[in-house]
């Protein structure tokens, strides 16, 4: 199960590694040629193209770290199944040694039991800690139109002038560092939910 895991985690890892080579050129070259020639529509069609896929490649990141979770998961599981066989057979060797009352015997049982219980909190909190919650995410036309703003910035062109007046609130300078530092704050908040 755990080589399967494995492959499973590397197919999803090469799949995610096409998916950000796609999305860089998807970003830079089509989106780019458009705003150049002042093709609002289709700069607009790159730009959603390109963040569909920045969030199928994050899809395939989530899905290689369930992968890698469920692997880390059975692999615990084979080390605890294991640990617990250890533990039976110190157990019946402390009472073996409580039998006989050799003090010495006894507290070498005793450190190795103790041990044993210290690797299995170990392996654990392991496990614990590599299962998180995640969430997903959406392109809503915010993201679009900073995308669009910043291959336009990135190639020194003047975008504001191009956009109706509808979609400059949320080009403008002073509202677009507002709205990343409430997208900022949502973020953090839901990351601390999890």
């Amino acid at each position: 199960m755990p080589v399967t895991c494995f492959m499973a985690y590397c197919r999803m890892t090469h799949y995610l590694k096409r998916i950000e080579k796609c999305c860089n050129l998807l970003k830079c070259r089509p989106l780019l040629k458009a705003i150049q020639k002042g093709n609002l529509e289709c700069a607009q069609i790159h730009a959603e193209n390109a963040i569909r896929k920045k969030n199928e490649g994050l899809n395939y990141m989530r899905m290689s770290s369930r992968i890698d979770a469920v692997a880390a998961r059975v692999q615990t599981a084979l080390t605890m199944k294991k640990v617990s066989k250890s533990m039976a057979g110190v157990v019946k060797a402390m009472d073996a040694a409580m039998r006989s009352m050799n003090l010495e015997k006894t507290s070498q049982l005793m450190d190795k039991f103790e041990t044993e219980f210290v690797n299995l909190d170990v392996q654990s909190a392991t496990m614990e800690n590599a299962m998180s919650a995640t969430s997903t995410l959406n392109a809503p036309q915010n993201e679009v139109d900073k995308l669009m703003q910043q291959v336009a910035d990135e190639a020194g062109l003047e975008l504001n002038m191009q956009l109706p007046s509808g979609q400059m609130s949320t080009i403008v300078g002073a509202s677009k560092s507002s709205a990343e530092q409430d997208e900022l704050s949502q973020r953090l908040a839901k990351l601390r939910q999890i």
